[in-house]
């Protein structure tokens, strides 16, 4: 059984780009209940993975989309919906189990991608007695909060209007 990596993309280009992608991902979501199976676009390889399940997306926010995917995140499909589209991205990502986390841009045709790697990960601690994480002398209910710092600073986020803030 695959472990799910969720995620969250806000496509960023003309308005009627953005309602294409919309109708895109209406027509996978559609078709993955009834087909019971995850989706990709009809035009993307359909034997490379990157299978988007579970698809959401507020009609009120129309430009961003949630999913899951199986392991990691499906970056090369969504700079292939990107590509064809003619537009940007950014991306959040997440699998805890294997200590995946990460975001992803797509602006000018450029591909990045920074992620949280094992030492980083090591920064913080756990304690179970106390169901408290302890970094850099806080004290935090849960991870996430650290998780973001621990990435923002790798990316500079604080200064990209794009930022996407995950929950």
């Amino acid at each position: 059984m695959a472990n799910w990596c969720s995620n969250t993309v806000a496509f960023e280009g003309t308005p009627e780009a953005i309602e294409q992608i919309k109708w895109l991902f209406q027509a996978m979501a559609t078709k993955e209940q009834q087909e019971q199976k995850g989706q990709l676009p009809d035009w993307v390889n359909q034997h490379n993975g990157g299978y988007f399940f579970d698809l959401y997306f507020d009609n009120d926010n129309t430009e961003v989309f949630q999913y899951q995917t199986k392991w990691s995140p499906n970056l090369e499909i969504i700079q292939k919906i990107a590509e064809h589209y003619k537009v940007d991205f950014v991306q959040d990502y997440e699998e805890m189990g294997n200590l995946v986390y990460g975001q992803a841009t797509y602006h000018n045709g450029i591909l990045q991608d920074i992620y949280l790697e094992d030492e980083d990960f090591e920064q913080y601690e756990y304690d179970e007695e106390t169901d408290n994480y302890y970094f850099e002398g806080e004290t935090y209910n849960s991870n996430t909060e650290i998780l973001e710092i621990l990435l923002e600073r790798k990316t500079g986020n604080h200064l990209n209007p794009m930022k996407i803030v995950t929950q």
